[in-house]
């Protein structure tokens, strides 16, 4: 939105006074609508101030309570739903032109972007997010992203190479492979291409250092990829494979098409083909029919697996999904101390695992000057996604926003990694041997 917006003339203003405030919504989980309602409520009373002349809400609040937002928040001039992104410029010049019907809804057809479509980047220097795939035709019963997205749409592979082409041009080092399931890529395609076949393209282009492997699917990873992981150096040691569960009957009540021991085998197998390799997962407590006996399953996998990095969701029941119709729900109450006691186990493994970097010696992409006393740069290794998981803060040496350095690790905390820039380690990596 905000590349097609600057194509026509728009400028970005950044806590200043302007035209149309325009807010992007989640409306996945109870969580993120409310968090997305609390923005659009203080843009609302920004607006009567007179910061903003329009208020405009896209994305997925609009996408799926149409009538109910046009209701509650009169507020609002716009709303945009999620396959309106494309016409994003048009609606907001119609808008302040006056040629729309004030507090309009629209909701457009399927929407996928290509290598086309124009872009600012919005993430830390050197680094981008690339979305290969929109949409999910997986139907876990909890989940209403198809309800939202659509089914699986998949971009082609030259157009996501391109994407990527360009995106070293502005000075890239880290792509994030990113969609609602980056393993179902090319799946809706008869005979069509898959993630394997795309990252055999990707790691050819000049100029990507990392590649990131986020959001995937248990049951759609296949050896091929194991192996190209373990074997491509651009590719990150790193997999994002969210499992919910390990409980057999609550992942055939999710829809999750694999077996608490089948998931186990699979996990395991990674570590013994990629021994190295950084696992973060995404767990789901409360689920309808979580007994006691099923939670203390997947706290004992927890604990005997250790992750690298997980986060846990109590679990929300959305309208239209089948797990919202189950019965046997388990109580707030108890959602809330399962959620705790696994972030608690998780916490002594992260610190555990951590303290055992001491001494390494890492690749760290520098995203910014620090902020703590005595920390010059925050930063990433490849074992860190950016955003969800923890960070390393540089203590010494010479470095820049974007580049990427090797540091030795000297200290470890529960999340993060302290560490020194090698003296003429910047020098050297930033001209690798091709």
């Amino acid at each position: 939105m905000l590349g097609l917006l600057h194509q026509r003339g728009w400028s970005l203003s950044l806590g200043e006074e302007a035209d149309v405030v325009l807010i992007n919504t989640c409306g996945f989980i109870r969580e993120a609508k409310e968090e997305s309602i609390g923005a659009i409520l203080r843009a609302a009373s920004e607006k009567a101030e007179g910061k903003y002349k329009y208020l405009v809400v896209a994305g997925c609040l609009p996408q799926r309570y149409p009538k109910e937002l046009y209701q509650e928040l009169p507020e609002v001039d716009l709303f945009l739903g999620t396959n309106e992104v494309a016409e994003t410029a048009e609606r907001l010049e119609e808008l302040i032109q006056g040629d729309l019907k004030k507090r309009q809804i629209i909701r457009g057809s399927a929407y996928l972007y290509d290598h086309e479509t124009p872009r600012i980047l919005s993430s830390e220097p050197g680094s981008a997010y690339v979305k290969i795939a929109e949409g999910c035709s997986n139907c876990c019963t909890y989940c209403v992203i198809p309800q939202i997205r659509g089914k699986l749409r998949s971009r082609s592979i030259p157009s996501v190479i391109a994407e990527a082409q360009g995106a070293v041009a502005q000075g890239v080092k880290e792509i994030n492979l990113i969609a609602q399931d980056i393993t179902a890529f090319g799946h809706e395609i008869p005979h069509g291409p898959d993630l394997s076949a795309l990252l055999k393209d990707l790691v050819r282009v000049e100029g990507i250092r990392w590649i990131r492997l986020l959001y995937a699917h248990p049951a759609h990873i296949t050896p091929e990829l194991i192996s190209l992981i373990q074997r491509e150096e651009k590719i990150c040691k790193y997999l994002d494979l969210p499992i919910q569960h390990i409980d057999t009957p609550i992942l055939k009540a999710m829809n999750r098409r694999i077996s608490g021991r089948a998931l186990r085998d699979l996990l395991f197998w990674i570590r013994r083909e990629i021994p190295d390799i950084a696992l973060r997962t995404s767990l789901m407590v409360g689920f309808p029919g979580e007994s006691e006996a099923a939670f203390q399953r997947l706290l004992e996998f927890v604990e005997e697996f250790e992750f690298d990095h997980l986060g846990v969701f109590t679990y929300s029941p959305e309208e239209g999904t089948k797990a919202a119709r189950m019965k046997r729900r388990v109580p707030a109450k108890t959602q809330a101390k399962r959620y705790h006691q696994i972030m608690s186990l998780q916490k002594k493994i992260s610190r555990k695992k951590l303290k055992k970097q001491l001494g390494s010696r890492v690749e760290v992409l520098i995203e910014r000057p620090g902020k703590g006393p005595g920390v010059l740069w925050e930063g990433r290794t490849r074992k860190q996604a950016p955003e969800i998981d923890g960070l390393t803060f540089l203590t010494r040496g010479k470095g820049a926003p974007g580049e990427i350095v090797e540091a030795t690790i000297t200290k470890s905390a529960t999340y993060d990694l302290y560490g020194e820039i090698r003296r003429g380690a910047q020098k050297r990596m930033a001209s690798p041997k091709k």
